[in-house]
């Protein structure tokens, strides 16, 4: 397979695609919508998860897992949810098949074993969660109950893209149970803080911390807070959410507890979550024509080391010099390869990990070795450094600090560039169509001006920034006073 990518300014949504394929990260399966995510890109994940992990289990959370298939009847009880997700759902009918007797050698639904109540596949597991509840929370010693689970979800989406909106993803979802209004909202402010330091820190991805509108909340929720994240196209991704749920599910579900004074009360609710679509946004914010850019701290491989040889010998010698270096690498907390296969010339292997966005490339040959130093290629900007032997680990481990910082600034730098103050609507509507990016401007805060902004434009209210401050304005669309500019984009 050709490694040639399309280029970003030619077909952004084409480069996104090949570049998943083609650095190996996931591909399309034969069940429509839903994909195989290859080793290289669940790795990806699997280091997204376990920084997350431990953020959660810092703050109180534990792991837990629930039903992947959920009664219709419960799926019901809390009637805006259901509403909500309803043309997303997947349903298990009957529980059985049998041969065709018509056609030899096929299967059909067996008739007879039609299940008594349908079962949804979940697309969030709100209602089979709370029904457990019902069955832990009898006292305010069982709160707060801060519970977290790592699953597979499903959304029957008809428009489909790997990563970003598939059938089936992977994610986690955080449900919480408090005693107090105050706690359950704060429960979701801190997850929301938690998402944004994960994204700007090892993501290296800027987000904007915010509010939905009313008619972009979570389906059941009284809030719902979001980090937005800008993509090099132009357009928004909402890289995580987090709901204040009030009393919706412990109304709809029955899960009272019993107060200090001995009332019975309705507990608390949050949810909140982020899924494999931020593999998505990680690639959208920092690759290039040339592939994958990657930030260190999520890298699967943050150093790959090529040996350019003549001969066993040789090969010997470097190898020799190399392990060392692993080792203390290894030992820093640094994952490097040493790729010595013999079956790809040095030039493929230097294309090979450009395109997997290995962040520093080591080269050494045997002119290298003769002279104590080795060739460092970094890929977030293509440099390249010859560094004595001797002191080629800590400047390895320096230059990972300075790769991340890098990408954090320059994804910043991008934002800011692509971050615009109007005043009129056809000043919103010329930046829209032409700039792209996050537009700030006033709206009146009615979901009808929302609507007509989006079917006239197709941008979103993406959130009310949380440092967005008083400001005496009118709306863009419709003149009305407004007191805060509200972030507008295109999104995914």
């Amino acid at each position: 397979m050709s490694k040639h990518l399309t280029k970003r300014d030619e077909d952004y949504s084409k480069w996104y695609n090949e570049l998943v394929v083609k650095a190996d990260l996931a591909e399309n399966s034969a069940v429509r919508g839903c994909m195989v995510i290859k080793p290289y890109g669940y790795a990806i994940w699997e280091n997204m998860q376990k920084e997350l992990d431990r953020m959660f289990k810092e703050t109180g959370h534990q792991n837990a897992y629930f039903p992947l298939l959920v009664p219709k009847s419960l799926f019901e009880a809390e009637e805006k949810n259901a509403e909500g997700f309803a043309k997303e759902c997947a349903v298990v009918t009957h529980y059985r098949l049998e041969n065709d007797p018509d056609n030899k050698g096929k299967l059909r639904v067996d008739p007879n074993a039609k299940l008594e109540e349908e079962l949804v596949i979940r697309p969030t597991s709100e209602a089979i969660i709370w029904n457990t509840y019902k069955g832990w929370i009898q006292s305010h010693r069982d709160l707060p109950l801060l519970i977290n689970q790592w699953a597979n979800v499903v959304r029957w989406e008809m428009r489909t893209r790997l990563f970003l909106r598939t059938a089936e993803f992977l994610w986690q979802e955080g449900h919480t149970a408090h005693a107090t209004k105050s706690e359950a909202i704060f429960e979701a402010t801190q997850m929301q803080e938690i998402y944004a330091t994960f994204a700007e820190e090892f993501m290296a991805m800027p987000v904007i911390k915010g509010k939905k509108s009313e008619s972009e909340r979570f389906a059941g929720a009284e809030d719902t807070l979001t980090i937005e994240a800008l993509m090099q196209d132009g357009k928004a991704l909402q890289a995580g959410t987090s709901h204040f749920l009030g009393q919706n599910f412990a109304k709809a579900f029955d899960v009272k507890y019993t107060s200090k004074e001995g009332k019975k009360e309705y507990v608390w609710a949050t949810s909140w979550g982020v899924s494999t679509r931020l593999i998505g946004g990680l690639i959208m914010t920092h690759s290039d024509d040339a592939g994958l850019v990657l930030p260190p701290k999520l890298a699967p491989i943050q150093v790959v080391i090529v040996p350019i040889y003549k001969g066993d010998d040789q090969l010997e010698a470097i190898s020799e010099k190399v392990d060392v270096i692993v080792k203390e690498l290894r030992k820093k907390g640094v994952s490097v390869k040493f790729d010595t296969r013999d079956t790809y010339r040095p030039g493929a292997k230097f294309a090979e990990y450009e395109l997997k966005g290995v962040p520093v490339r080591v080269a050494m040959g045997n002119r290298d070795l003769e002279n104590g130093t080795v060739e460092i290629a970094r890929r977030d900007t293509f440099e390249k450094q010859t560094v004595a032997i001797d002191g080629v680990v800590d400047f390895i481990t320096n230059l990972l600090e300075e790769i991340q910082e890098n990408l954090f600034k320059r994804a910043l730098d991008y934002r800011a560039n692509h971050t615009t103050e109007v005043e009129t609507f056809e000043e919103f509507k010329d930046v829209i169509e032409h700039k792209g990016g996050f537009v700030l401007a006033h709206w009146d805060g009615t979901e009808a001006t929302e609507d007509k902004i989006k079917e006239l434009t197709k941008a979103t209210i993406r959130c009310i920034p949380n440092d967005s401050k008083e400001e005496i304005g009118t709306c863009i669309f419709t003149g009305n006073p407004s007191t805060k500019r509200v972030l507008f984009a295109k999104a995914y």
